[in-house]
């Protein structure tokens, strides 16, 4: 693909030049990863396979960090550390692209259930991406110098993976980054990429709350608290916390994902079951809309004569991806030089990753951009339609793969720009 921006990196042609020679050799491997998905923690042949070539293009790599990651290092000389890292795991989803090379694998889950698994959120495009520009420094070395850390992390979906690697002595196992980079496809035209400074995506909390009735026969409604009733006026209540309590310029998400009672139509049950999620921007934010969820569940409660106090068990949650000023100045300036019109400024995303804990423990800055994944011709002719959110698959549908190219060539050259807006010249005085 050619770039005809003005003040392009020199550098970052000569080390991106070698891609077209590689360029086969990334679409196999992508297909075949995406053919071969595995859930969090499970990631044994996506780790094998990535370690390998680590190893192979002279990097010092460590395995089974936190599991299944794997890290690879590559000193270069004298330089700053930098450090990028991609996810490694799928979801347990029934894929329905219609792709050649479609997922047919199903695995056990932490629950012992059998489930379909895909990548259904484009994590082997990361890997893919990740290594195709890990061979690239790694091949030109005359070009930089540093040292480069490529972090392949499993377990992202579930919300602990990066968590799992700094406990298992990361910190240790590499020389300190003063930089962390990473980045996602996101539903919009392959070949474009936003950056982002200041927040870029949301935490996320999950809560399963447990409301606590009186079961009674279906005739009989008189002789039972109704907890079916009391959850579901919980449901409606919460919809107006993001609505009544907080200014439309304060972002935030509540979604009512599940809530289960009873087993048969003529039984009221003893409890429901009512599991939300939460995506807020900033700690205030999140505390008060916590703190509602808390005040309007045992309000109802109390209105509806519960039995017992209402149960609250957290789940999993995900910090905020809260972007450097300045490190996504650089590069963002970066990616307008190299990719021109095709970089821009990304909208704030309600998704959620851990990825941030990894900087944030180590205390580094960071910056993480989007990358497109859909077909442009796809996306301009539901854009015209009015229909891009009916007809574009978005992450974690059952319909949602990146098109192959540009997405996978944007995706390597992003990385190597990035990279070298940090990695010291060749021809920079030693200190």
């Amino acid at each position: 693909m050619s770039n005809e921006s003005p003040g392009r990196n020199a550098r970052a042609d000569d080390v991106l030049a070698g891609l077209a020679g590689i360029r086969s050799e990334l679409e196999d491997f992508y297909r075949d990863l995406h053919a071969h998905p595995e859930l969090g923690h499970q990631e044994h042949r996506t780790a094998a396979r990535v370690a390998q070539r680590l190893t192979d293009w002279g990097y010092r790599v460590h395995e089974g960090v936190g599991g299944t990651g794997v890290v690879g290092v590559l000193t270069n000389g004298d330089g700053p550390v930098l450090l990028l890292r991609a996810d490694m795991d799928a979801l347990p989803v029934r894929e329905e692209t219609g792709l050649p090379y479609a997922s047919a694998v199903t695995a056990t889950d932490t629950s012992g259930r059998d489930v379909p698994v895909a990548h259904a959120c484009g994590h082997d495009m990361h890997v893919t991406c990740l290594l195709g520009a890990a061979r690239l420094m790694s091949a030109s070395p005359q070009s930089w110098r540093g040292t480069l850390v490529a972090l392949f992390q499993p377990a992202e979906e579930p919300g602990d993976g990066a968590d799992r690697m700094l406990a298992d002595g990361l910190a240790d196992l590499v020389p300190r980054p003063d930089l962390a980079l990473a980045q996602h496809v996101l539903p919009y035209p392959s070949g474009h990429l936003g950056t982002r400074s200041g927040s870029f995506l949301s935490a996320a909390d999950n809560l399963k709350i447990t409301v606590h009735g009186r079961g009674a026969h279906g005739s009989a409604p008189q002789a039972a608290i109704d907890p079916v009733v009391m959850a579901s006026m919980i449901v409606v209540r919460l919809q107006t916390i993001i609505s009544r309590e907080l200014a439309a310029t304060q972002p935030a998400v509540l979604t009512v994902g599940s809530i289960h009672a009873g087993t048969t139509g003529n039984v009221i049950p003893d409890s429901a079951e009512i599991q939300l999620n939460v995506r807020t921007y900033d700690e205030g934010t999140r505390a008060d809309v916590l703190a509602a969820v808390r005040r309007v569940v045992e309000a109802e409660c109390d209105a509806s004569r519960a039995t017992r106090d209402p149960q609250y068990e957290e789940g999993g949650r995900f910090p905020p991806t809260v972007n450097d000023d300045a490190v996504t100045r650089e590069v963002s300036a970066a990616f307008t030089a190299y990719f021109g019109e095709r970089a821009h400024t990304s909208e704030l995303q309600s998704a959620s990753e851990d990825f941030s804990r990894i900087p944030d423990a180590l205390g580094i800055p960071y910056t993480y951009w989007g990358i497109g994944c859909i077909d442009p011709e796809t996306y301009r002719a539901a854009e015209e339609r009015g229909t891009v959110a009916q007809d574009v698959p978005v992450n974690h549908s059952a319909r949602f793969a990146p098109v192959l190219q540009p997405t996978l060539d944007t995706g390597v050259q992003a990385l190597v720009v990035a990279s070298l807006t940090r990695l010291a010249h060749p021809d920079d005085e030693r200190p």
